[in-house]
């Protein structure tokens, strides 16, 4: 399976519209150093071509390349306005 969403997040994102993005998002150190973290957003990309479609569960999931087939977990955390979509599972990357 290419990724996992929780049954929380799936409602949460069904409720934004039903699309779901996973893909990776450069972090700078304050050193100089930058590591890519996997990112969910409820959006769909603006080139979604190098993207995999899925469409399951009443989503369509737009995984960037490089997260295809990483037992990726998407989930949602906080409260009221201040939920949001988090990535679990993956790899920081170089």
């Amino acid at each position: 399976m290419a990724i996992e969403v929780s049954d929380r997040a799936r409602a949460w994102v069904q409720a934004q519209g039903g699309v779901l993005t996973v893909r990776l998002s450069p972090r700078h150190g304050c050193c100089g150093g930058i590591a890519s973290l996997a990112v969910a957003e409820a959006v769909a990309p603006d080139d979604p071509g190098p993207y995999r479609r899925i469409d399951r569960d009443g989503l369509i999931l737009f995984i960037a390349p490089e997260l295809v087939d990483e037992g990726l977990r998407v989930g949602l955390e906080g409260w009221w306005k201040f939920r949001h979509l988090y990535v679990d599972g993956a790899p920081l990357r170089r």
